[in-house]
């Protein structure tokens, strides 16, 4: 089988790699082809980072570096940290991400998850957790863009949906997730009583293994808002590098001008969710509420770059934006068909 194997591996990369290649050459000849519309593509993703991610994002992302840099993201959740634990069971750092992430919207929930896991302040199972529902489209971004775009007469049913659907998510990710945390936890306990191992030697064990990688100390005010700057700076511009790159793969089907235009517009949403928004408008509510969840993928890029080399699965993610996705349908499609 091993003999069988490697051969079909190798075929597979090598036409996988033919298939990338064959993509890039199409579209260089696209851009040679249409350069005029190309040069329209490019510039509305970049007006949509100018105009839309950097006076929504930038700030927020400086003002979470500080806090982060200064290690007072647990006394900033104080207040809501004992209801989050109650519902979520989170600690301190992993009720700042939630929070966080709610509020200013994606990518936040992403960057946040990946600094604190990046810097030990929070684990990469906690992470992980966290990422399945807390990475999602801002409050202010769905009342002021999607609101207005789509024409909603009645926004308060598509923002409970909106956010319901991934906090009740969310509830059975923590719960099933610390379910198989005691299981795993009462199987070590039982194995060490076999090994005639006391519990006390398992658990000094655990905490040297956790506190292997040392949370950095906090910084000064001024140290600490430089960082911030210079991190909400890189991450800004590889946000706006992604938004526009994406905006331009809109080309790919320009000479295919039969195509049904809700094929298109499915396109464009997959593709990267605000072009798809200020594609579809009003036309088609139903399809772009449905993938506000999911985000494109751009989104899936971008929340890639966040959590990269943090030890933050992206595959998990993605799984868990797709469940979303499709039970945000089923609300939807039992809403409408009653």
């Amino acid at each position: 089988m091993t003999c069988i194997r490697k051969p079909l591996n190798g075929l597979y990369s090598r036409f996988v790699r033919f298939l990338y290649m064959a993509l890039g050459v199409y579209l260089i000849f696209l851009l040679l082809r249409y350069p005029a519309l190309s040069l329209q593509y490019a510039l509305a993703g970049l007006h949509l980072w100018f105009e839309k991610m950097i006076p929504t994002l930038l700030p927020f992302m400086i003002l979470s570096g500080i806090l982060i840099n200064m290690n007072l993201t647990e006394g900033f959740v104080r207040l809501f940290h004992p209801i989050l634990r109650f519902f979520y069971g989170t600690t301190p750092n992993g009720s700042y991400t939630l929070l966080m992430g709610f509020l200013c919207g994606f990518p936040m929930g992403a960057r946040i998850a990946g600094e604190l896991c990046r810097t030990g302040r929070l684990s990469v199972r906690e992470g992980n957790r966290l990422l399945a529902f807390c990475n999602n489209i801002g409050p202010i971004y769905f009342l002021s863009f999607v609101v207005s775009t789509l024409s909603l007469e009645k926004p308060l049913l598509p923002f409970l949906v909106m956010y319901g659907v991934p906090l009740i998510y969310g509830l059975f990710v923590m719960r099933i997730s610390r379910l198989f945390r005691c299981r795993d936890v009462m199987a070590a306990a039982q194995t060490s009583s076999h090994l005639h191992r006391p519990t006390e030697s398992i658990n000094s064990e655990l905490c040297a293994a956790s506190l292997s990688k040392q949370i950095p100390q906090a910084e000064g005010l001024l140290a600490a808002t430089d960082n911030a700057v210079l991190a909400g700076l890189t991450g800004i511009a590889k946000l706006g590098g992604y938004m526009v790159f994406f905006n331009l793969l809109n080309i790919l089907f320009v000479p295919f001008v039969h195509l049904p235009a809700t094929l298109l517009q499915t396109y464009y949403c997959i593709l990267e969710i605000t072009g798809g928004i200020a594609r579809c408008g009003p036309g088609h509510p139903f399809l772009v509420l449905v993938m506000l969840p999911f985000g494109g993928f751009s989104c899936i890029a971008q929340t890639y770059s966040m959590i990269r080399d943090t030890g933050l699965s992206i595959r998990t993610y993605i799984c868990h934006k797709l469940a979303q996705t499709a039970l945000t349908a089923l609300v939807y499609i039992y809403y409408f068909s009653r």
